[in-house]
């Protein structure tokens, strides 16, 4: 890598005699490259979070809650003094309809202790399959702010790298016309004058 004076601003764009076209390559190459960065990432950003935030409001319309019935006794015991806060929950067996009319069945978190029977709450898709809780707007919005803001920044690394590397190739192939540059005066430095 070439040695590198002080920073000054703007400087690929001040005139200068000594100023080579390599130079002016590569200050057009700099100024492309961080423009299709910033627009790959802000568009590639936008456009996940677009759909994240689709998706999930999609979910929320078409899951829905149904009441379940527990098909056997949840293992372990219930809590003693009532406590809800402190009690312990356990997987167990649950049955229900779809809105169709098929019968399904999953396992679901339920109090320890549970009787046969009790009825539980299930999020279910339009087949009837058992989800998970739908995600709350808010939640939504912030889940495809964060997706769509990692989006941005691994779509913007594609073109950011690529400027890298024609940089990094204009500039051995400016070191490379230094050199042959120097290897044909400088021998000329070198004589005396007698």
């Amino acid at each position: 890598m070439a040695l590198r004076g002080p920073k000054v601003w703007l400087w690929r764009w001040r005139r200068n005699p000594l100023k080579r076209r390599a130079d002016r390559v590569e200050a057009w190459v700099v100024l492309g490259v961080w423009m299709l960065t910033v627009f790959v990432g802000v568009l590639a950003g936008m456009t996940v979070s677009r759909s994240v935030e689709d998706g999930l409001a999609r979910e929320r319309v078409e899951w829905r809650p149904l009441v379940a019935r527990l098909a056997e006794r949840a293992p372990g015991t219930a809590s003693e003094n009532g406590d809800v806060s402190r009690a312990e929950y356990v997987w167990a067996e649950a049955r229900w309809t779809a809105a169709d009319g098929s019968p399904h069945s999953g396992q679901v978190r339920v109090l320890a202790g549970s009787q046969a029977g009790s009825p539980i709450t299930v999020w279910t898709d339009r087949e009837g399959r058992q989800v998970t809780r739908p995600v709350t707007e808010s939640q939504a919005r912030v889940r495809a702010l964060l997706i769509g803001g990692l989006a941005g920044v691994c779509a913007a690394a594609a073109p950011l790298a690529g400027g890298r590397a024609v940089r990094r190739r204009l500039e051995r192939r400016r070191m490379d016309q230094w050199d042959a540059e120097w290897s044909r005066f400088g021998p000329m430095w070198g004589r005396t004058t007698g």
